[in-house]
Order: structure tokens, then sequence, then C-alpha cells
């Protein structure tokens, strides 16, 4: 067995293992953590494939930005895990229909790739992972679709900001504009006025409590 076959197993052996617990772990910390090390896993087999840059987009998308936003948003929660997994069983057979069938498509297409004996010249690029090959499928064969997807994803976020940023009575905001012109007499005003004494009212009142 060559290296590179059996650095291709290790990592699929720890990415499923990963992948397992990620479905199985009690503690969503520790959940998110194993799906860290099967994006890790992942983006080694990338790099066996020779795709380079899809390796590096893995790790420093969904590792370095998704999922450290998922660790702090499970960590600032206060998550009940007991209540979370009431409705469990009751999800069972859909959720299991659901996974033969991502089973089967998964299958139906690596029984088609492997059942090929000689593969074709147009099944096999180059480098399927070059950042140059990507640019220029991007850029000439593709762009009509990139440029779909950028229009969605544009309109995803207007649509976002327009959705949070509702004036509400209950929410607490403030003018920047306002608070820089805030000169110093507007925060403090001294008062001046005279020194009253209530030494008197104190004495009188301590002779007359039994």
């Amino acid at each position: 067995m060559e290296f590179k076959t059996a650095l291709f197993y290790a990592f699929a052996a720890i990415l499923l293992l990963a992948a397992t617990r990620v479905i199985t772990a009690r503690n969503p910390v520790h959940a998110a953590l194993f799906l860290v090390l099967s994006f890790f896993s992942a983006a080694g087999i990338w790099m066996l494939l020779e795709a380079e840059f899809l390796a590096i987009v893995l790790v420093l998308v969904y590792v370095g930005a998704v999922m450290v936003l998922f660790l702090f948003v499970v960590m600032m929660l206060d998550i009940n895990i007991d209540k979370m997994r009431e409705g469990f069983w009751a999800y069972l057979p859909v959720a299991s229909s659901i996974g033969v069938v991502i089973v089967l498509e998964m299958a139906a297409v690596l029984w088609r790739s492997f059942s090929q004996t000689e593969p074709t010249p147009s099944t096999v690029p180059g480098n399927i992972g070059g950042t140059k090959e990507l640019g220029m499928l991007i850029y000439t064969q593709y762009v009509f679709a990139f440029e779909v997807a950028a229009a969605i994803l544009l309109v995803a976020i207007v649509a976002a900001v327009a959705l949070t940023l509702r004036k509400r009575k209950d929410t607490k905001h403030f003018d920047p504009a306002q608070a820089v012109r805030v000169k110093r007499n507007d925060r403090l005003r001294i008062v001046k006025m005279d020194a009253v004494s209530n030494r008197g009212a104190a004495d009188a009142a301590a002779k007359e409590a039994p």
C-alpha cells in the first residue's frame, strides 16, 4: 500500500469517526469540536486529491469563521440538553427515511464512478482544485451562474438588514451624529447653592426620642 493511500484511509477513518461523534455527543460544545475535526480531515482528503484551493477554503471559511461562531453561540446560550432530547424518538422515523435516501443517492453516484473501467478525458481534469482552473471556469463558462448567485446573496443581505433594523419603541438606540456634537456644558451643569445644616433639627429629634 502506498503512503498516499494509507493517508487517505487514515483521514477517511478520522472523518467518519468525527462525523459520528457530531451527532452522538451529548455536549453541544464537544459536538462542535468534533465537527472542526471532521472539517480538518476533509481538508486533508482534498489536499491528497490535489485540490489545494478547496482545502484552504474549507479550513479558512468553515473552521476559521463558521465554527468559531458556532462555538461562541453554543457557549453563550444556556442550552437544556434534556429538554432538547424530549422529542428525539418521535422524529426518528422521518430522520431515518431521509438518511436512507441520502445513503442511496451517494451509493448510486459512487457505483457509477467505480463501474467505469476506463475514465474518459472529460471526466478527469488536470487539476480540479487549482485557483487558476477555478477562476477560468467561474469567469468564462459559469460567469452567468456566478453573477446570479452574487445577486441572490446581495438580496439576502439587504433583506436581513431590512428585517433587523426596524424601529421599535422597546429598543434603546442613539444618534451617532448627536453624540459627536455633544459639548461639555451639555453633559455637566454646576449649580451654586447655600449650605444648609440640619444639625439643630437632628438634636431636637434626639431629645424628644424616649
